[in-house]
């Protein structure tokens, strides 16, 4: 074996939310280095394979069912679906966007990697990459659900890295920066209506809070997933690994038109 082979010709892969995004730059990586994908999305109008609310437990078992006639096996598990949920103080919070956002970001994540693990483990191998956020690792004032799953996605990374690692399956997990992009550059535009300023300004502020004020290309997140998931990673287990630019903090400069913004770092 090459210990600095990048490729994954020969590995079967799943993409959750790849669709769009992140998602839809992870797959096209993984089979540009060789990978057989599928990815799967809520959204019926989007690009993914399969369509699948990895919320819902039966969903994600007809999933598998589908993947195992066409792949016979999975080797790779990238679990990139999530959600913002709702944006507001933790009184004012609806217990059930509450319960929704977590029952996607982290239910989800379990749901699909406990299909995804008895594949792997009948395989002799497997590769897991969670896909986290900034907001994993920091309080995130006004974002209480979004960051409690992300929070959540991180611990699940380390605890199934030690549970899975006997059996050569490894767990890791990239936390994304802000993500360029419409969907960003919507939220900017949205803020700083709210507040009355100019959009270049929120953009600064933003780009203010990353030691190299910079935004994050989906394409970045998709190298390091897609390297992780190779034989070059091979020893690779239990990591967060910040794509970022170095967050440094997130900011809240308006918390009382915070509901104008619906960012997810």
């Amino acid at each position: 074996m090459n210990e600095f082979d990048t490729s994954l010709t020969g590995r079967r892969a799943l993409v959750t939310g790849g669709g769009s995004g992140i998602g839809e730059a992870i797959a096209a990586t993984m089979r540009a280095a060789g990978a057989e994908v599928r990815t799967c999305d809520i959204d019926p109008n989007s690009g993914a394979d399969h369509i699948c609310d990895v919320g819902d437990a039966d969903a994600v078992g007809e999933l598998f069912t589908r993947l195992d006639d066409e792949l016979g096996g999975l080797d790779i598990c990238v679990n990139n679906v999530g959600v913002a949920g709702p944006t507001g103080p933790v009184e004012e919070m609806d217990p059930e966007e509450f319960d929704r956002c977590v029952q996607i970001n982290l239910g989800g994540t379990f749901r699909v990697t406990r299909e995804a693990v008895r594949r792997m483990r009948a395989a002799g191998r497997g590769s897991i990459v969670n896909i986290s956020s900034t907001a994993g690792h920091f309080g995130y004032p006004l974002r209480s659900p979004y960051a409690a799953s992300k929070w959540a996605v991180e611990g699940l990374t380390a605890t199934w890295a030690m549970e899975l690692g006997r059996h050569r399956i490894r767990v890791n997990c990239v936390a994304p920066g802000t993500i360029a992009g419409a969907r960003m550059q919507g939220v900017i535009d949205r803020e700083a209506s709210a507040m009355g300023v100019d959009a270049a300004e929120v953009k600064a502020a933003y780009e203010d809070q990353v030691s190299m004020r910079s935004f994050v290309d989906a394409t970045d997140i998709a190298a390091t997933v897609a390297y992780l998931c190779s034989d070059a990673a091979r020893l690779i287990n239990g990591q967060i690994i910040s794509v970022d630019g170095y967050t440094e903090t997130l900011r809240t400069a308006f918390p009382d038109d915070a509901r104008a913004g619906e960012v997810d770092f």
